[in-house]
């Protein structure tokens, strides 16, 4: 059976010890870690590359929706929490599932099912980033994203037929990306080569690409050379 290496992010140090000693009674869940703040659990997660957080929603400073948000690739998540209201958007974030304090330990034991059988059938493809959007949260998995866009110091992501605003540069999603299926094709815009329906040649040797949701986008000069030699075009 696969090893699931866990960390657990709680401010309050009895339920990281109660988490603890529950955890024990599951052999092939590994704890490598855990932290009781957003900053130390950053850290922590993209050192340590866990498989799975336990994570307190409510906690001092930054919530554990804002500790997702600051992640590049997100693990698979169980939220822990003591309100009911936030269990509503632990759902509409896709999470693998939600514990409320104090934690019952046949529900816990459900969990655990849940989580294992998610984490073990997961390719290694997928990698998650969470994606919030005003009021609107999403867990998606990057090669979802089929078209990002540059609005200066920000970026509006394409999804699922959905768009959503992001405070990350279109550099910053570049140098994060996959190179394999991400492609800049101009100065504004990075699209997934994955949704290409049609390319055509244009004036000036140029590229227009035209994707399988309806876009059609032009490629600047430079990175129409670029494209023509990685593809063989």
């Amino acid at each position: 059976m696969k090893k699931i290496k866990v960390i657990i992010v709680d401010d309050e140090r009895l339920s990281r010890e109660e988490l603890k000693k529950t955890l024990k009674g599951y052999e092939d869940f590994i704890l490598i870690g855990e932290a009781e703040n957003a900053d130390d659990a950053k850290h922590l997660i993209e050192t340590e590359m866990p498989d799975l957080i336990f994570l307190d929603i409510q906690m001092p400073e930054k919530s554990g929706f804002d500790l997702l948000e600051s992640l590049d690739h997100v693990p698979a998540v169980l939220f822990i929490t003591a309100y009911d209201q936030y269990a509503v958007q632990a759902f509409e974030v896709n999470a693998l599932d939600y514990l409320m304090k104090p934690i019952r330990e046949e529900r816990f034991a459900k969990a655990i099912e849940k989580i294992r059988d998610s984490i073990n059938r997961k390719v290694t493809k997928d990698r998650n980033i969470f994606i919030k959007d005003g009021e609107k949260r999403f867990f998606i998995q990057l090669d979802e994203i089929y078209l990002i866009e540059s609005l200066e110091n920000y970026t509006r992501l394409f999804f699922q037929g959905k768009k959503a605003l992001q405070r990350r540069s279109l550099r910053q999603w570049e140098e994060m990306l996959d190179e394999h299926i991400f492609f800049r094709i101009n100065r504004t815009e990075i699209i997934n080569i994955e949704y290409i329906q049609e390319v055509k040649r244009i004036t000036g040797g140029r590229l227009e690409v035209k994707l399988k949701t309806g876009e059609l986008l032009e490629v600047s000069s430079r990175q129409s050379v670029k494209f023509k030699n990685i593809n063989k075009i």
